[in-house]
């Protein structure tokens, strides 16, 4: 038997991979009232074979690693859509992300307790790109979360 392999959809998701350190602009929410700035690391590589992509992040405040995350992308081809499961140190539940490639953009969205989300990856260079995440009571009116500038190490 024929072991399957990666197709293109997939590798599309290997613009993602590397080492990406930027600055982010954290906004003013409940939890963090006050927002402020951060330093985001995100280290992503290819795995199984080239089915996904996994993403282990930290952000320092102050010098300190104060909220980590994991990501596995992949490819869903029932769905004809991108995935995301998101994991991180809140001690949430884990999130499922959905979305596509738009021109120069990755775009996931996701409906969770908190109220929907919207991730976008916008690559602006080779080895840069900008990254926001906007939150929304409804899914009509988008707020920003965070926003971030990043370079490939």
């Amino acid at each position: 038997m024929e072991m399957p392999k990666a197709a293109e959809a997939h590798r599309k998701l290997e613009i993602l991979t590397g080492t990406w350190v930027g600055e982010e602009k954290i906004s003013p929410t409940p939890w963090d009232p006050a927002g402020g700035t951060a330093e985001g690391r995100a280290v992503n590589r290819v795995a199984l074979d080239g089915f996904a992509v996994v993403q282990d992040y930290d952000q320092k405040r102050g010098g300190h690693v104060t909220f980590r995350g994991h990501g596995v992308f992949r490819w869903d081809g029932m769905q004809n859509c991108y995935v995301m499961h998101w994991f991180d140190s809140m001690g949430m539940p884990p999130v499922e992300y959905r979305g596509g490639f738009r021109d120069n953009s990755l775009i996931l969205s996701a409906t969770a307790p908190q109220g929907q989300t919207r991730a976008t990856w916008e690559f602006t260079g080779k080895d840069r790109h900008q990254f926001k995440m906007e939150v929304s009571p409804d899914g009509i009116s988008w707020h920003p979360f965070m926003a971030g500038t990043y370079v490939r190490q």
